[in-house]
């Protein structure tokens, strides 16, 4: 989970779509995330250790992503990204919502709308709907960019996000994520099946050192990711699915967290473009188009947690969409 800073924090000051350059000397100690903070007036710690998990802090050519790795003398840059637009419009966008009370508002976020404003999703994204439906109410601890956006789901993931309409509940949901107390289940259709029909999948995730806008499976740094799964269909040839549906349920929540494990057991989504290298049987591929299905297979299908505010256990669940759902039926005839 990625919790925007408030505005006002010295980042704001900060020039960004620069390449920053921090030298530390032959005393310096501790932590590098901490080191670097210290060296370079206007970042952040917390703005330093995004940075690094975004693959933009290298020393000597080589990325740095362990926020926690020892500090060691030398030049390291700093590559600082464009801003992006920080003062979006209300559209009036429809909304599907499953719940919404004076604290919180839970959506069913269709596939193909951006959580919130960035690099070639500045309009039509769920902060601009939010903003025209809930007015001034929404939450401003996630920043200008970002108000009331406590978690994310991917632009062409489907399915059910909260939001948060005031402070104090956005603080209470930002706790309940950071402690990993929510319930959160994902739908995903995969290219052939996991070998075992239930099992634990537990690595450590950080950005790709081949490609920045990856992530991957590291061997060191990273942040721990674990997802349980339970294959509940399998589709084709009982020897050789050719296709699966398995319920994914996350214990952490990394970025693309979902589609890089379950491509790294073998199982990747259904139309992924990043993360599913090599193209399904043919069978598939025709159940996919006749479908309409032209994004990675992946729904979140239910949301469960204790309201920060009034303490009602709440637990929305939405069904997998018209692409998600035909492909299925489709599959289903193989």
């Amino acid at each position: 989970m990625i919790v925007a800073e408030a505005p006002g924090d010295a980042d704001d000051e900060l020039a960004a779509g620069d390449i920053r350059e921090v030298q530390l000397g032959e005393d310096v100690a501790g932590r590098l995330d901490r080191a670097l903070a210290d060296a370079a007036p206007g970042l952040s710690r917390a703005r330093i250790q995004a940075l690094m998990a975004e693959g933009a802090v290298s020393r000597a050519g080589q990325s740095l992503v362990d926020v926690s790795a020892k500090a060691l003398p030398g030049l390291y840059l700093i590559d600082i990204p464009p801003p992006t637009p920080a003062d979006p419009q209300p559209e009036a966008i429809p909304l599907t919502i499953l719940y919404e009370d004076e604290h919180l508002i839970v959506v069913d976020k269709p596939a193909g709308m951006a959580a919130h404003p960035a690099p070639g999703s500045e309009t039509g994204t769920l902060v601009n709907a939010l903003l025209a439906h809930c007015g001034v109410s929404l939450s401003g601890i996630g920043g200008v960019a970002r108000p009331g956006i406590v978690h994310r789901l991917d632009k062409d993931t489907s399915g059910v996000m909260v939001a948060a309409k005031t402070d104090a509940a956005h603080r209470g949901l930002a706790a309940l994520f950071e402690r990993h107390d929510i319930e959160r289940v994902y739908l995903a259709l995969t290219r052939g099946a996991p070998k075992q029909t239930v099992g634990k999948i537990a690595t450590r995730l950080g950005r790709s050192p081949r490609d920045r806008k990856k992530m991957a499976v590291v061997s060191r740094g990273g942040r721990e990711a674990v997802t349980h799964y339970r294959v509940q269909r399998r589709y084709g040839p009982d020897a050789r699915p050719l296709a699966s549906r398995v319920a994914c349920q996350l214990e952490t929540g990394r970025t693309h967290q979902i589609r890089v494990h379950l491509a790294h057991i073998g199982a990747p989504c259904l139309g992924d473009p990043l993360y599913g290298a090599g193209a399904p049987a043919p069978a598939v591929k025709a159940a996919m188009a006749q479908a309409g299905l032209i994004r990675q297979a992946l729904h979140a299908a239910l949301l469960g947690f204790v309201h920060p505010i009034t303490g009602e256990r709440l637990r929305l669940e939405s069904d997998p969409p018209d692409d998600f759902a035909r492909t299925e039926r489709l599959l289903e005839l193989l």
